[in-house]
């Protein structure tokens, strides 16, 4: 049961059917999804807090590396509560939504299910995906905690904490739940009825978590002495561990998506962990080829891009559909992180846009074409030229939305009470002048 048959992992909360079709058969708690569900929840906070956080940690000057690993742990505090209020409502609340008719609940959800109204012990998610509704509400919370916290990786060494907490409380509000409502909540839903397919989060969370990075590294400017200035990660055995948790954890990110233990979790499984390998050999072979060294920087981060790319596919394309988004998510990506970031001058610290950015959008498109079972995918694609289209008008009304609304947000947040920490801060390093730390003191 695919996730476009479940009505997303959102329109989930249909519960209110028909009173002939319920009395027809009462679903019935599947303990074998419950469990696979369970796992997928915990593997996914896996990737923010220890993964994200070691990840990026390492990649930051020794100076600022609890700065960034004390962002992911904040984050995460914070969307927990913000999803609890309002955020699971905005995204997956259903009500005056009904197929092919565009409204305001196209784009967002109501309050209906604010503080988690109506949530029950024994409550089931759906008709057809039989695990609790309380483990889906909390798979779904890791989703909307790693988008954010992936962010921090484009302004890292110079955001003012308290900016970044207000910035990421407003951006998930206005940006991510619309987002996640328009793919995912189902019928009436925008992209839904569109037919943008997005199994695991590339649109929802990568091209948005992405395209807000650059836009926020672009508003904040270059941190002080960039391009001229070192500024080596100083701890790559961090960013190695970090992206080994990331890498499985993204299990629970992408065959969680099935929202059942069976046969298209286990595809999700398959082609992840290809396209995967696919990436990090395309991005260590390019930069090989090009640089003369392979690096384990480099690798590190064909990982993340190929765990990216085939995010938005993972339920629909087959093994060889995994192994080429894998190989040209990992080249692409290196190009962008490296020639084009240098040439276009921006100061992505580390690569937020270049790999979360541009993966989603390549995993996002080539989803139209893998997904056909013409090219051994496993969806219903029969016009591909159709899917891609489809899927193009997906990714550009997601990067035009969260660009526009990303900007205003930091803009007002600036006039307010600034952005960026001075330069002294900077100078000192943001783990001794905003929370009065040191990450070593050999």
């Amino acid at each position: 049961m695919t996730l476009r048959k479940i009505a997303g992992l959102g329109a989930l909360l249909s519960l209110a059917l028909p009173g002939v079709a319920l009395a027809a058969e009462e679903p019935v708690l599947n303990s074998g999804d419950t469990a696979w569900m369970l796992i997928s929840t915990a593997l996914v906070l896996l990737m923010t807090i220890p993964g994200l956080a070691l990840f990026y940690g390492g990649m930051v000057r020794a100076k600022n590396v609890l700065s960034i690993m004390m962002q992911c742990f904040a984050i995460t505090g914070l969307i927990t509560i913000l999803w609890v209020v309002y955020g699971y409502s905005l995204a997956f609340d259903t009500a005056g939504m009904e197929k092919g008719v565009l409204n305001f609940n196209s784009f967002v959800g109501g309050l209906d299910k604010a503080f988690l109204s109506g949530l029950t012990a024994d409550g089931l998610t759906s008709a057809t995906a039989l695990f609790p509704e309380s483990v889906f509400i909390t798979f779904q919370m890791t989703f909307a905690i790693i988008t954010p916290a992936l962010i921090v990786g484009a302004f890292a060494e110079r955001m003012k904490f308290s900016a970044m907490l207000i910035f990421m409380a407003v951006w998930f509000t206005v940006v991510y739940a619309p987002i996640a409502h328009m793919v995912w909540s189902g019928d009436g839903a925008l992209m839904w009825d569109w037919g943008v397919l997005d199994f695991a989060g590339g649109t929802v969370v990568h091209i948005n978590a992405g395209i807000a990075g650059l836009v926020a590294c672009i508003v904040l400017g270059k941190r002080k002495g960039y391009p001229t200035a070192a500024m080596a990660p100083h701890n790559l055995g961090y960013t190695l561990i970090g992206a080994a948790l990331l890498w499985v954890g993204w299990f629970g990110f992408n065959a969680g998506s099935a929202a059942a233990a069976n046969g298209t979790a286990g595809m999700a499984m398959l082609v992840t962990q290809i396209a995967t390998a696919a990436a990090a050999l395309g991005w260590m072979f390019a930069e090989w080829i090009t640089h003369g060294k392979p690096s384990a920087l480099g690798i590190a981060s064909g990982v993340v891009a190929g765990l990216v790319a085939i995010t938005p596919a993972a339920g629909t394309a087959g093994p060889m559909g995994g192994l080429v988004i894998g190989l040209v998510s990992g080249v692409v990506c290196f190009f962008c992180a490296t020639s084009l970031k240098r040439k276009l001058g921006y100061d992505d610290s580390l690569d937020a846009f270049g790999v979360h950015g541009v993966g989603g959008i390549v995993g996002a498109i080539l989803t139209g074409a893998f997904a056909a079972p013409a090219l051994g995918g496993f969806g219903e694609v029969e016009n591909i030229g159709l899917q891609l289209w489809i899927q193009f008008k997906g990714v550009l009304f997601t990067v035009v939305y969260t660009a526009i609304v990303t900007f205003v947000i930091l803009k007002v947040i600036d006039v307010v009470m600034g952005l960026r920490v001075n330069e002294e801060q900077e100078s000192v390093g943001l783990d001794l002048s905003l929370h009065n730390e040191r990450g070593y003191n050999l």
